[in-house]
């Protein structure tokens, strides 16, 4: 009898076990596969809580709810607050970012204020409403937009609530009746028609919204994301008409500071269009606004703000007055530099209207310079990390030029017009709706380059044949 040494005897396993085994590492494929399926499907659908908010941005609506005045948008942010800080904290909406702690600290900030200047109850009530207002939206788009297919999903349901406005709208300017407003009033308490001076004959449009510069804000901020992200599996003809569609919706403001928040989206997709081949436009860009910046003040004898408010607004009155707004809200804001105001009255001539229609400052005159940083941070560190992302695949690069370009025409119109109500929800919503750029993946021939070189498979090589060769494994796949 013949024993081979250094051999070890394998067990027996009966042909029953095999298939037994067999059958449950197919189960356990087959699971593991409806799982990813199911994670996949979701990453693909819009939520329908972005879709009901989407809708509420566009009901007029509000009534009391004992000193505090509620709307369809704030019943579902505050339904809605908590669940999305959760999720934020259990790691749903992607990695932890310096806007995220920014957007907090304005909301807590302004409740901090407002209790330092009118007392704790006034802290609680108007602050609680402006955290919720400002965090709630932007938490819900950090975790419920996380895909470019989620992402679209919410372009395409705003394009529709906007594109339905437009045969309303274009009544309203030619009658001078504001029939939304009144169809609206007949079920709920909704916002009292504006009184403004009539503009080429024409009325400003207001349709849903509390003031016709909101209107226009509102329809034009999605000029960029229209024509770019929608339109980029569309023919030219679509995507120019739907864009065109947009673009006259919002024109019908007849407002300054939208108008030329939609110009500046215009020339800034014209010029992505143009140099789409050339790696450094948007290095010309900012080249051309410095030297901008540079010939107006050598030329001019005003400041640059100043000229850009002179030149940007229907009547000179209007400029004029924007400018005071400027000197005299800096001023107050120094004065006050803490807390700010608050509701109080802001420091200005007596003759001065109450109205601050100057977004970027108005933190800083209301709730304080502190206010002002954090809305700043949030805005700048998001637009920031976005612009200076690398490595994106060609089909989310569209999304990256889209937000940029809308964040440009938010930032412009901001000095001129103050975001309140739906308007101010909806950026902040936009502010946090392409977080998700920040987690893609590099493209894929970078992403293939990293796991051959980074990440080695940690399966044992097949057995070979006597006789075969391995066939060379190159880093290009």
């Amino acid at each position: 009898m013949t024993t081979r040494i250094g051999t070890t005897a394998r067990p027996v396993v009966s042909r029953g076990r095999i298939r037994e085994l067999r059958g449950a590492t197919t189960r356990a494929s087959a699971s593991q596969g409806a799982a990813q399926a199911s994670r996949s499907s979701a990453a693909t659908r819009l939520s329908p809580v972005v879709l009901v908010f989407a809708i509420t941005l566009f009901l007029p609506f509000h009534w009391y709810l004992g000193p505090v005045t509620m709307s369809p948008t704030r019943l579902v942010l505050l339904v809605m607050l908590l669940p999305c800080l959760v999720m934020w904290l259990n790691g749903k909406a992607g990695r932890m970012l310096v806007s995220d702690f920014a957007i907090l600290g304005y909301g807590l900030w302004c409740s901090v204020s407002l209790a330092a200047v009118h007392g704790l109850e006034t802290g609680v009530e108007s602050g609680g409403i402006m955290f919720v207002e400002t965090v709630a939206p932007y938490f819900l788009a950090r975790c419920f937009i996380r895909s470019a297919a989620q992402m679209l999903a919410a372009i395409r349901v705003l394009f529709v609530l906007v594109a339905l406005l437009l045969p309303f709208a274009i009544y309203e300017a030619v009658t001078h009746q504001t029939f939304l407003l009144d169809f609206f009033q007949r079920f709920l308490p909704s916002h009292p028609p504006t009184m403004n001076e009539p503009r080429w004959g024409l009325r400003r449009v207001q349709a849903v919204f509390e003031h016709p510069i909101l209107y226009g804000v509102t329809c034009g901020a999605l000029l960029a994301f229209v024509h770019l992200v929608m339109g980029q599996s569309q023919s030219a003809v679509t995507k120019f008409r739907r864009s065109a569609a947009i673009w006259f919706t919002a024109f019908l403001s007849l407002s300054a500071g939208p108008l030329s928040a939609l110009m500046a989206q215009t020339m800034l997709i014209g010029w992505d269009r143009i140099l789409k081949n050339y790696a450094h436009r948007w290095q010309l860009v900012w080249i051309g606004i410095a030297a901008m910046y540079l010939l107006i003040s050598m030329v001019s004898n005003q400041s640059v703000p100043a000229f850009y408010l002179t030149h940007f607004s229907f009547d000179q009155a209007s400029a004029y007055y924007r400018i005071l707004i400027w000197e005299y809200g800096t001023q107050s804001a120094m004065n006050n530099p803490l807390f700010g105001v608050g509701f109080n009255r802001w420091e200005r001539p007596i003759w001065m209207p109450p109205s601050l229609d100057m977004f970027w400052l108005y933190h800083a005159v209301i709730y304080g310079i502190p206010a002002a940083f954090f809305m700043f941070l949030a805005f700048g560190s998001m637009v920031w990390s976005i612009g200076f992302k690398k490595g994106l695949p060609e089909d989310l690069l569209p999304y990256k030029t889209a937000f940029l370009i809308t964040m440009t025409g938010y930032f412009l119109v901001g000095w001129t017009v103050h975001f309140w109500g739906s308007t101010y929800i909806l950026f902040i919503f936009l502010l946090g709706s392409c977080s998700w750029l920040l987690d893609a993946r590099p493209g894929p021939v970078a992403n293939l380059r990293s796991r051959v070189t980074t990440a080695p498979s940690t399966r044992a090589p097949p057995p070979r044949r006597a006789g075969t060769a391995r066939p060379a494994t190159s880093g290009r796949g």
